[in-house]
């Protein structure tokens, strides 16, 4: 039987300085956050980020935008910082002592791990707000920078042609690397959210080039794509919505086409590309009429039958196609628009 007398030799052995002591409370420091950490590290489940495409031809300013939105705010070639405002504000991020990142030709999709907050009456914060000092709830999300290169554009139509929302990608800066020494070969999914479709407004402007009608090609590919993986569902209930921005970058340049104009060109080609197709379709050797009339509703863009394209016909298919104007870099709207955009659909 347990008297008072042995639990006050128990208490008065617990509480007395010894080696033994030392070295009990010294291994549970050590041992038990070592331990709770292989315990929660084993049990929990990387939370899957949303994703945003950022799709385009070459040299239209992708991979720029991608530096833009990773870093804020950028130096003017002449050294002046873009938006003298944004000095007032505490909470903005320091400004980048460079000009944009020397870019070039991506050969691989890029991706980085972005974070938009809220503001007060729950309109999405401005890319050049510091989150961290803000103290402001984030939503954190992928950019993917894809290749513009018309023999690399082949991997990003298949992703717009799946029914799933995910991505299986192999980003350079994953939020959920596995602790391995090649953590840039670890792919993992993402769920795809919305595309931005990044163009030269100002080399649009060239009639006498084929700058339109080859970024048009690629933008109805890119519908169409979007088109087909509606149609592709197996069940009655659709997949999910892929809203598409198309940015018309560069607008601080003089010769720039204004976002109205560039839409209206952009519909205008995107008609003719139709009828294009329509009619080498037509001329190929079928071997039946309804085999004429399946393969030219798979490979029409928008409302069949419609004889001039509009983007407002891919509504029909849960798809909301807008046209906004910015620029990266210079004197201009900027690119708080599309940072808007996405902040709104993420």
């Amino acid at each position: 039987m347990i008297t008072l007398e042995d639990l006050k030799n128990f208490f008065e052995m617990a509480l007395k300085p010894s080696p033994l002591v030392f070295k009990i409370g010294f291994a549970i420091v050590l041992l038990v956050p070592f331990i709770l950490h292989l315990i929660f590290s084993a049990t929990t489940q990387y939370t899957t980020l949303p994703s945003v495409l950022l799709i385009g031809p070459s040299g239209a300013g992708k991979t720029a935008l991608l530096t833009l939105f990773e870093r804020g705010p950028l130096l003017n070639p002449d050294g002046t910082s873009v938006g003298a405002a944004d000095l007032k504000n505490p909470y903005r991020k320091p400004i980048v002592t460079s000009p944009v990142a020397q870019t070039h030709t991506s050969q691989v999709p890029t991706s980085v791990e972005l974070a938009v907050g809220a503001n007060e009456d729950g309109t999405p914060t401005s890319y050049k707000v510091d989150l961290d000092a803000a103290g402001a709830t984030a939503r954190k999300f992928l950019l993917i920078d894809t290749p513009g290169h018309p023999k690399l554009r082949g991997t990003t139509l298949q992703h717009l042609l799946n029914p799933s929302p995910s991505l299986t990608i192999i980003p350079t800066n994953a939020p959920n690397k596995k602790t391995s020494t090649d953590s840039h070969s670890d792919p993992y999914k993402s769920k795809l959210k919305a595309v931005i479709f990044l163009l030269d407004a100002a080399a649009l402007a060239d009639s006498d080039g084929d700058y339109l009608s080859q970024t048009a090609s690629y933008l109805y590919d890119v519908l169409l794509s979007l088109q087909k993986r509606f149609h592709s569902r197996k069940n009655s209930r659709a997949p999910s919505s892929i809203p598409v921005l198309i940015a018309a970058n560069k607008q601080d340049l003089f010769t720039a086409v204004p976002a109205s104009l560039v839409k209206s060109r952009l519909e205008h080609e995107l008609g003719r590309i139709r009828k294009t197709r329509q009619k080498g379709l037509l001329e190929a050797s079928v071997t039946s009429e309804d085999e004429i009339r399946a393969d030219d509703e798979e490979g029409w863009l928008g409302a069949v039958g419609s004889k001039e394209f509009k983007f407002e016909e891919m509504m029909e298919f849960d798809m909301e196609v807008e046209v906004m104007g910015g620029n990266v870099i210079g004197d201009g709207p900027g690119a708080e628009r599309w940072w808007r955009w996405i902040g709104e659909r993420i």
